[in-house]
């Protein structure tokens, strides 16, 4: 693994380094040593997302056990890739940057958003190789089954704000990175800041975020989760990005639904719960929140164990 060069005309990741994967580097962070009492916990960010805004919770996680963050292709401090590519293309890709970094599985993997819709198709390809599931607000192939038609994928796909709007509300957007990333080290925060207000956070995001119907589509032939130690964390709070999006009938009844949508997740397997959270939103869940987390994360490798 190198970690003194450029990746994509980015600065050099304040952590961490870059993993060759075929002809691309993918930028992974590791974090703890790992023990007998565990999985290695892997994070999947959202659309928008990369894995060093996970950083907070990492370090927490790295006390226990070995956490691993990293940035699929295209994202972050990974090289570029065509955007927007398929769930399996991404679980391919994940499940070779973890051997190659001689991470042994089965993983607990912490799936936020976006990141939900690649965990689902790892868990398809890679069944043996997943202990536990940790789902944070995170995509679900039957999203529409319970949304009014205003929230199904395709309408939010068309509600999403253009390349001119995001541009237009950087200032905003850097403030409000600054404010949830108080806590971070200097030299982690500031960076994660730049990338957050950059033109590639811009294309990426939106370019991610216009496959989420295909990607839908592409997990629905195959099988449900796995049977293995699931909680789910569904925030309520107020994000303000949904928020400038739709109504307040409308955000409500997608509250209303990604809640009901979570419990049959979590009753569909034999250790499943959902634990709702009316403090924080979809956004600021893993920075507000990192108690619940960690927590949920401790909770499920601690299953996953005793299974």
């Amino acid at each position: 693994m190198t970690n003194n060069s450029t990746s994509s005309g980015l600065l050099t990741p304040p952590v961490g380094g870059f993993q060759e994967i075929g002809c691309r580097r993918l930028f992974v962070h590791r974090s703890g040593n790992g023990s007998a009492e565990g999985p290695a916990i892997v994070f999947l960010p959202g659309a928008s997302a990369i894995g060093l805004d996970y950083f907070g919770v990492q370090q927490e996680v790295a006390q226990f056990t070995t956490a691993v963050v990293y940035d699929r292709g295209g994202t972050g401090y990974s090289d570029d890739v065509p955007l927007p590519r398929t769930a399996a293309e991404v679980a391919t890709e994940l499940h070779e940057l973890l051997h190659a970094q001689g991470i042994p599985g089965p993983y607990v993997l912490v799936a936020h958003s976006l990141g939900g819709a690649y965990t689902h198709r790892f868990a398809q390809l890679y069944p043996q190789e997943v202990a536990g599931l940790v789902w944070l607000d995170a995509f679900h192939r039957d999203w529409d089954d319970y949304m009014p038609p205003e929230a199904r994928l395709a309408a939010s796909v068309e509600m999403s704000p253009s390349e001119e709007q995001l541009r237009q509300g950087l200032p905003v957007i850097r403030q409000m990175c600054a404010e949830l990333l108080v806590d971070y080290p200097e030299h982690v925060r500031e960076p994660l800041i730049e990338y957050h207000v950059s033109e590639k956070w811009i294309h990426a995001g939106i370019a991610e975020r216009a496959s989420m119907v295909a990607l839908a589509d592409e997990l629905r032939p195959g099988p449900g989760l796995p049977d293995v130690p699931l909680i789910a964390l569904t925030p309520l709070g107020i994000d303000p990005g949904q928020q400038a999006l739709m109504s307040e009938e409308t955000l409500q009844a997608m509250h209303d639904g990604k809640t009901r949508l979570d419990a049959a997740m979590v009753s569909a397997v034999t250790h499943g719960e959902q634990r709702v959270l009316h403090d924080t939103g979809h956004s600021q869940l893993v920075f507000e929140r990192r108690d619940a987390v960690v927590q949920a994360i401790r909770d499920v490798v601690d299953q996953a164990v005793r299974a």
